[in-house]
């Protein structure tokens, strides 16, 4: 088995959890084509979505057939491959690290930064509302899913830095909360 090369293009991590076992995967994508890390194994395929919700990913000369389907963005992801069911949880790394107590961002300010290159989809709180920790701020798309990023804390808006159907790049600060 060779070993697949890194393809340059937009990356997306993030945590699956799929039957109590949690995996890190790490996709570089440009174009049609991915690089894929899960855990320690590498993928290189051809990925396309003849339709909403359904891929075909092309490993080593094989097709695969990859259902996908979500009953809420909050929800987990019913996945169908190869005759099999799979439930998977998705969640974002930096959230699970991004801070060391309950309160550390009662006081100052925080900046929303994009994750990921995407396009903002929708702003959910403009300049001068009140937020609450934990309500959704801002939605943006990266490789055609919605992630809504949530405010770390309770406060203002103070600013709103982008505008829907922009493009934005990875840690672009997106909208400040004070």
């Amino acid at each position: 088995m060779s070993t697949p090369r890194r393809i340059v293009g937009k990356l997306m991590k993030f945590l699956a959890e799929i039957d109590g076992q949690t995996h890190t995967v790490e996709i570089r994508r440009d174009g049609g084509r991915a690089c894929a890390q899960v855990d320690d194994r590498e993928y290189e395929v051809e990925v396309s979505e003849p339709e909403r919700g359904v891929y075909l990913f092309k490993h080593q000369g094989r097709i695969y057939e990859i259902i996908a389907a979500s009953k809420d963005k909050d929800a987990p992801i019913d996945v169908a491959i190869r005759g099999k069911q799979f439930e998977v949880a998705v969640s974002d790394p930096r959230r699970l690290r991004g801070t060391r107590s309950e309160h550390a961002h009662d006081h100052g300010v925080a900046e929303i930064r994009s994750a990921m290159p995407g396009k903002v989809v929708r702003i959910l709180a403009a300049a001068g509302q009140q937020v609450e920790k934990g309500d959704g701020v801002v939605v943006v798309e990266a490789m055609k899913m919605q992630n809504e990023i949530k405010s770390p804390k309770s406060g203002a808006v103070k600013s709103v830095n982008v505008e829907e159907g922009v493009t934005v790049n990875a840690g672009e600060v997106l909208m400040v909360i004070e």
